[in-house]
C-alpha cells in the first residue's frame, strides 16, 4: 500500500509556508482596511448556477475544471472556482442593492481541476477585492491602486508590470467581436482545436491563447481599441490620467482580454517574471454585467483576485516573532510546579511553550529551533526558594528571579507594558 499522501494538487501547510500564507493574509488585510475595504466571507460551496449562469455552461472552467457534486437533496452544488460570483450572489441574497457602495475583502480556498504547477494548484487560495456599486472611473482607479499597495506592501510591486486594457461597453464588444471574427475567420484552418471551438463561441478569448501559432495570427488582428466608443475611450482615459497622478505605472495591452460578456471596460493585470509562463499574481477588472446574470438589478462593481500561493512564492519572509519563551523542569519533581507557572504566564499573555519531557541540551535545542527569546528552568531545588533560572537565549546569560516577580521581569525584557 502506497504512503498515504494528500490527494493531488493539494497541499499541507505547515511551518514556514504558513507563515508566509498569512503573511499575505494579514499584509493585504491592513491595506484593504485603509482602503475603507469591510472582511467578509462567503459559503465554500455555492449552487452551481451562480458559477455557470455567468462563466457559460459550455465554458472550460465550468466543464472540465470545477468540482461539482449532487447533494443528498438532489441539489447541484459546486466548490467555488473564484470568489467574485459568490461576492454578487450575497449582495442580491442579502437585500444590499439599496445599501451601496459596498467595498469588500475576502480570502479563502478556491477549487479547479487543472493541471499542478509551480505557485497553482487544484486548492488554491486567493485574497480579492470588490468594489460595487460605484460606475465611474475612479473606482477602477480605487481598485488598482489597492492592488499596487498591497502588491508593495508584501515588497513585490518592483517585480511586478501593471498591464492594462479597455474592453469598452456593450457596443464595442458587440461591434469588434464582428470584426475579430470574420478576421479570424480566414485562418480557421490554422487555429488551435480549442480557438477553433472559441471562434464562434467566444473569439476574445483567443486573443490570450498560449498556443504559438495562435498568438502570430492575432498579432495581426484588428485592436478592440479601434472599436470603442467615445464614452468607453473617455472612461478609459479617466482610469489611466487618475493612475497618472497617482505615480502607478501602467502600459497598455490590447492583447489582455476577458471572454465572459459581463466584462466592460477596465482589465488589468500585474504581471511577473519570475514565475514560469504563468505571470499574472494580481488581476482584475470592471464587471458591471454580472447581476444581471444572476438575477439581480444592473448593478456597476469592479474588483480584483490574487493567488496567495504565488504572493507568498515572490514576497520576503515575514519577520518571525521571537519572543516566545520555552519553559521545562530541570527534573521530575519540578514537573507540576512548571506547569503551573507556565499556565499563570500564558494566562498573563505570555507566549509560553512547555517542554514535556527530555533533558536540559536536548530542551536548549528545541528552544533554540522555536526561535524562543528566553527560556525558564525550573528545578525543584528552586522552587521550594521559589524561584526559577531565566536564560536569554540570544547570549546564554542566566539568572534567577523570584517566581512573584517573573511575569514583570519577562514583560519589560520583551518590551512589554507592564501589566
Amino acid at each position: 500500500m502506497p504512503a498515504l499522501q494528500p490527494v493531488r494538487g493539494t497541499t499541507d501547510q505547515l511551518g514556514d509556508s504558513r507563515a508566509r500564507h498569512n503573511h499575505v493574509v494579514t499584509t493585504a488585510q491592513q491595506i484593504a482596511l485603509r482602503y475603507g475595504y469591510e472582511d467578509m466571507a462567503t459559503p465554500i460551496f455555492e449552487f452551481t448556477d451562480v458559477f455557470s449562469k455567468p462563466l457559460g455552461a459550455s465554458s472550460d472552467v465550468v466543464t472540465k475544471e470545477t468540482y461539482s457534486f449532487e447533494d443528498r437533496g438532489g441539489s447541484s452544488l459546486t466548490l467555488r472556482p473564484e470568489g467574485t460570483a459568490g461576492c454578487m450572489r450575497a449582495v442580491i441574497s442579502n437585500g444590499l442593492t439599496q445599501s451601496l457602495p459596498l467595498r469588500w475583502f475576502y480570502h479563502g480556498p478556491m477549487f479547479r481541476y487543472e493541471r499542478p504547477q509551480k505557485g497553482r494548484m487544484r486548492q488554491f487560495h486567493q485574497i480579492g477585492a470588490e468594489l460595487i456599486g460605484v460606475a465611474g472611473a475612479s473606482a477602477d482607479a480605487e481598485i488598482i491602486g489597492l492592488g499596487a499597495q498591497i502588491l508593495d506592501g508584501l515588497g513585490v510591486l518592483e517585480d511586478t508590470s501593471l498591464h492594462l486594457n479597455s474592453l469598452g461597453d456593450s457596443q464595442s464588444r458587440a461591434q469588434y467581436k464582428s470584426a475579430l471574427m470574420a478576421y479570424l475567420a480566414d485562418y480557421e484552418d490554422q487555429l488551435s482545436d480549442d480557438s477553433k471551438r472559441r471562434l464562434t463561441t467566444n473569439p476574445l478569448r483567443i486573443l490570450d491563447s498560449k498556443d504559438a501559432t495562435d498568438r502570430q495570427i492575432v498579432a495581426d488582428a484588428p485592436s478592440l481599441s479601434d472599436a470603442l466608443t467615445d464614452e468607453a475611450k473617455r472612461h478609459f482615459e479617466q482610469v489611466t490620467d487618475l493612475l497618472d497622478r497617482a505615480g502607478i505605472a501602467w502600459q497598455f495591452d490590447p492583447l489582455l482580454v476577458r471572454g465572459l460578456d459581463y466584462y466592460a471596460h477596465t482589465a488589468f493585470e500585474f504581471i511577473t517574471d519570475k514565475l514560469g509562463a504563468q505571470g499574472t499574481v494580481l488581476g482584475g477588472g470592471r464587471y458591471d454585467g454580472l447581476s444581471e446574470m444572476l438575477g439581480g438589478p444592473a448593478l456597476p462593481a469592479v474588483g480584483f483576485a490574487a493567488g496567495i500561493e504565488r504572493l507568498a512564492l515572490l514576497a520576503s519572509p515575514p519577520d518571525m516573532p521571537a519572543d516566545k519563551i520555552a519553559i521545562f523542569a530541570a527534573d521530575a519533581e519540578a514537573a507540576a510546579g512548571c506547569f503551573a507557572i507556565a499556565h499563570e504566564l500564558r494566562g498573563a499573555g505570555l507566549p509560553v511553550v512547555m517542554m514535556h519531557s527530555g533533558n536540559m541540551k536536548k530542551n536548549m535545542k528545541s528552544a533554540d529551533r522555536l526561535k524562543c527569546r528566553f527560556s525558564i528552568i525550573a528545578g525543584s531545588d528552586e522552587l521550594v526558594r521559589n524561584q526559577v533560572a531565566v536564560r536569554n537565549m540570544a547570549d546564554s546569560t542566566q539568572r534567577d528571579i523570584d517566581c512573584d516577580q517573573l511575569i514583570a521581569y519577562l514583560r519589560a525584557e520583551l518590551g512589554l507594558p507592564a501589566s
